[in-house]
């Protein structure tokens, strides 16, 4: 049957469906089933998506470090935002190019050198230890290491390739751009898939975390120029080679709380002894100095202005996102950190406000 009432043009059948389910209990039962079936599918595609999910969020960390830019220019420069963001990327890439045709051909020979002197210092080491019995052989190491790097398994296969690394390098830096643009568009977007009766806290929340990211990136480049240079600097004065890249990858690794300054003192004093035994002393020298004055002046001068995280709480989120993400999950783990503490404590002030009407409202 055919339902001949109008309906805007549109033709409804009439009658009763075979597939109709009357039974009220039965279902109630179908929907409470397709909610947890449709959050275990969700769950699913999270763990076969983390990837790409990731390099969205590199993309949104990337945006926060442009949108930092068009706001410090806006405070100089009252123009569009279009225009400030042109300008803040015109200036980066002005910037990137012109410190790699100044150093470009020195920093590759230097990357050379390092290589083949990573490679000689880690066999002197391996083999001092072998013979130290604190080791086992050469064989058996490398083994080891093959064992080692199979277990790594799909998630970080992901960027583990050269082309891999080079297109989410791509994707970041486009995704990050288009989001930089027009932030609103996006945020309108993600507010109007929120309950409407949520939207204000999910608001609160989300501006939160962006003020919270921006300061973050602008603490963590700040201390990232202020590692390189300094770095440079001291290890010139002392003699030891390759500094001028030993100080480009020690402000690189800055980005990493606590596991980049680990990996650029080892390469630091490794390249230090390979030069002499005062030369590796210096390197040292350096390394702790540097870290100190960091990690007591800078940071603590940094974090009153920008986001505050205990040590032990990073070091543990880049455990966690290292062991689960691999790579892109170490880089990230800091903000990802930040944007959690920000979501637990906008929970806690809402729970903390819900408290103080009730008992307003219990009082009178």
């Amino acid at each position: 049957m055919t339902d001949q009432r109008p309906h805007d043009g549109i033709d409804l059948v009439t009658g009763a469906s075979p597939h109709e389910v009357r039974d009220p209990i039965i279902r109630a039962e179908l929907k409470r089933a397709t909610v947890w079936l449709s959050l275990a599918a969700a769950m699913a595609l999270v763990v076969l998506l983390i990837q790409p999910l990731l390099i969205i969020f590199a993309g949104l960390v990337f945006a926060s470090m442009l949108d930092g830019g068009v706001r410090l220019l806006g405070r100089v420069l009252k123009i569009g935002r279009g225009w400030r963001l042109l300008i803040v990327v015109v200036l980066v890439v002005a910037f990137l190019g012109g410190t790699f045709y100044m150093t470009g051909v020195q920093v590759v020979q230097q990357v050379t050198q390092l290589q083949s002197t990573l490679v000689e210092q880690f066999n002197r080491v391996t083999h001092w230890l072998s013979q130290m019995g604190v080791m086992p052989g050469r064989s058996d190491l490398n083994s080891i290491l093959q064992q080692a790097m199979g277990s790594v398994g799909r998630l970080t296969s992901f960027v583990g390739t050269a082309a891999g690394a080079m297109t989410s390098l791509f994707m970041v830096l486009i995704i990050g751009l288009f989001l930089a643009m027009d932030p609103r568009v996006y945020e309108r977007g993600v507010q109007w898939m929120i309950p409407m009766d949520s939207r204000r806290e999910f608001a609160i929340t989300l501006q939160r975390m962006g003020v919270t990211m921006r300061r973050l990136l602008a603490g963590r480049l700040a201390g990232m120029a202020f590692e390189g240079v300094l770095t440079w600097i001291v290890l010139a004065i002392g003699g030891v080679p390759m500094a001028m890249l030993l100080g480009i990858i020690t402000g690189i690794l800055a980005f990493i709380p606590n596991i980049g300054a680990f990996v650029s003192g080892v390469l630091m004093v490794s390249v230090g002894f390979s030069a002499g035994v005062d030369t590796g002393l210096w390197a040292i020298f350096t390394y702790f100095a540097v870290q100190t004055f960091d990690g007591y002046v800078v940071i603590p001068m940094v974090a009153k202005r920008t986001v505050d995280l205990p040590p032990a709480l990073t070091l543990g989120a880049q455990i966690l996102a290292s062991a689960l993400f691999g790579v892109m999950g170490l880089a990230l783990a800091d903000p990802m950190t930040a944007m959690i503490k920000v979501a637990l404590e906008r929970s806690s002030e809402r729970s903390e406000e819900e408290d103080a009407e009730s008992a307003g409202t219990t009082v009178v």
